[in-house]
C-alpha cells in the first residue's frame, strides 16, 4: 500500500492544539504520513498574562530538516504555517522550487492568536513575494488577505472578494479567505476564488471560544485532501466539513484558549472525504 506523504514547515504550538501539532493530527486523520519541518516553537507565560513568546530556530536548521525530509520518497502536498524570519521564507521556498512540488498550500500566518501585530513586519512582504506565487491554495484570514493585498482588513463579503482577486493576481493559483464567525453574517463564511469562479463555504456559526488551530487544521486538511488525490475545490469543501466538525468538539485547555478536536469528524462518523 502506498501511503501518501504530507509536510508542514511550521511552529510548534506548546498547547498542541495550533501550528504543527495540529497538522500533524489532521494529517493522520486524513491518512497521510505527516512529516514536519520545526520553523519555531511558541509559548504562553501564565505569570505574565499569558504572554506569547516565540523562540525561533535558526534558517540553516531548517534547511538541514528539510534535506532530512526530502531525501526519502516523494512528499505528495506540503503547507507553510509560521515561518517567522524572511531566511526562513526563503528557505521554505527554495525547498519548495527544488522539489517541484505542485500540492503547496501556504497559510501566511503573521500573528499568533490573541495578539494584533505582525510577528515581523518584513515576513509579509516576503511571503507575498516569495511563497504565494507558489502556491496551488492560500489560505488568509481575514487580516492576513488585508496584509497581502495592501486593501486593508475585509469587513464585507465583497472585501473579502476584493482581497481574494488582488492575492490571486500575486500568483496562487486559488486564494481562500477565511472569514469563519468574523464577519457580521449568518453563517461562517469562506470567500474560495480559483481566478474565474467564487465559491461561498458556509457553515453554521457556533458560540464557542474553543477554537484555537482551526486556521492551521483547516490548511492541513486541504493539504491532505490534495495529496489524496482531491481536486483543489474538493479539498477545500472536504476541508471545511473537517474544521466545521473540530470547532463543534472543541474543548478547554486552560484559561486562555481551548483547541479544536481533531478527532471529531471521524468519531461522528463525518464523511469529508
Amino acid at each position: 500500500m502506498l501511503i501518501k506523504k504530507t509536510l508542514t514547515i511550521a511552529g510548534s504550538d506548546a498547547s498542541g492544539g495550533a501550528g504543527l501539532e495540529a497538522d500533524l493530527k489532521t494529517f493522520q486523520e486524513y491518512g497521510t504520513f505527516g512529516l514536519a519541518a520545526i520553523t519555531c516553537i511558541v509559548t504562553m507565560d501564565p505569570d505574565q498574562n499569558w504572554k506569547h513568546n516565540v523562540t525561533s530556530f535558526s534558517a540553516a536548521l531548517v534547511e538541514e530538516q528539510l534535506k532530512t525530509i526530502l531525501s526519502g520518497q516523494p512528499v505528495d502536498a506540503l503547507k507553510t504555517g509560521m515561518l517567522g524570519a524572511v531566511d526562513m521564507i526563503e528557505v521554505a521556498a527554495n525547498a519548495i522550487k527544488k522539489g517541484k512540488m505542485n500540492n503547496v498550500v501556504i497559510d501566511p500566518v503573521m500573528i499568533c492568536k490573541g495578539d494584533d501585530e505582525v510577528l515581523q513586519p518584513d515576513s509579509a512582504e516576503a511571503i507575498r513575494d516569495l511563497l504565494i506565487p507558489l502556491a496551488k491554495v492560500t489560505t488568509p484570514n481575514l487580516f492576513e488577505a488585508g496584509q497581502l493585498s495592501g486593501s486593508g482588513t475585509p469587513k464585507t463579503l465583497e472585501e473579502m472578494q476584493e482581497a481574494a482577486e488582488k492575492i490571486h493576481s500575486l500568483g496562487a493559483e486559488t486564494v481562500v479567505v477565511k472569514g469563519g464567525k468574523a464577519l457580521e453574517t449568518q453563517q461562517a463564511t469562506d470567500v474560495f476564488f480559483d481566478g474565474k469562479t467564487f465559491i461561498l463555504l458556509e457553515a453554521p456559526k457556533m458560540d464557542t471560544p474553543f477554537n484555537h488551530g482551526a486556521g492551521c487544521t483547516f490548511a492541513a486538511a486541504v493539504t491532505a485532501g490534495l495529496a489524496k488525490g482531491l481536486s483543489t475545490s474538493e479539498a477545500v469543501h472536504a476541508a471545511k466539513k473537517f474544521v466545521t466538525a473540530a470547532i463543534r468538539k472543541g474543548f478547554r485547555f486552560n484559561q486562555f484558549i481551548g483547541p479544536v478536536w481533531h478527532g471529531a469528524a471521524r468519531e461522528e462518523n463525518e464523511n469529508f472525504l
